[in-house]
């Protein structure tokens, strides 16, 4: 059973990257929205995203292969093609994704912004991607030459810098004027009073 694309797509390939980087560079902020006009909490902005992955990762598949026939081989329906450990690895994917969100969530409930929770977070992540993909297939390290290794190590190097800049450069709320800072301003309808020890006249 073949497992590839049937065709290749550039310009689909290139919108399904810059949608999801799109995608995972708001969904930071959007969630700290959801939680700023919350009563109280960001575990419940939370539940809401697993509500949310209901419509969109189990109704929305359903939707295209239904309308499509993606990855539906003809005389068979939606049940087929399903096998015991791609359903078993599959589902250790998705607890890996909603632990990943579960932890920005926790890192805003301590006291991070998403000025530099999510930077840093999509920042190493490729870093982690890269080294567990190659622990997965060890044949990947057969191919690291002197030079691809110098090029993956400076990459690194650079995924590193990068987010430490994004960290100091991104703009920061400063904090709220001090009340007792600001001159108060006299009143323009007070009427000045002469000093009680001088005549009125």
């Amino acid at each position: 059973m073949s497992h590839g694309p049937t065709s290749f797509n550039l310009p689909a390939i290139i919108i399904s990257i810059m949608g999801t980087a799109i995608f995972w560079g708001i969904y930071g902020p959007l969630l700290q929205k959801g939680h700023m006009l919350m009563e109280s909490g960001r575990l419940r902005p939370f539940i809401c995203v697993g509500i949310a992955y209901v419509f969109v990762a189990i109704v929305g598949p359903i939707v295209v292969m239904m309308a499509t026939g993606m990855e539906m081989k003809e005389g068979e329906g939606l049940v087929h093609g399903w096998t015991f450990w791609g359903i078993f690895w599959s589902l250790i994917a998705g607890t890996a994704g909603a632990l990943g969100a579960l932890g920005m969530i926790l890192a805003f409930n301590f006291g991070g912004t998403p000025n530099y929770v999510p930077p840093l977070i999509f920042g190493f992540a490729p870093v982690v991607n890269t080294f567990f993909t190659m622990y997965l297939n060890p044949s990947l390290w057969n191919k690291m030459t002197p030079l691809r290794g110098s090029l993956f190590g400076a990459g690194l190097i650079l995924v590193a810098v990068g987010a430490v800049t994004v960290l100091i450069a991104a703009p920061k709320g400063g904090p709220p004027p001090k009340e007792d800072s600001v001159p108060a301003e006299p009143e323009k309808d007070a009427v000045e009073m002469p000093p009680m020890d001088k005549p009125l006249v």
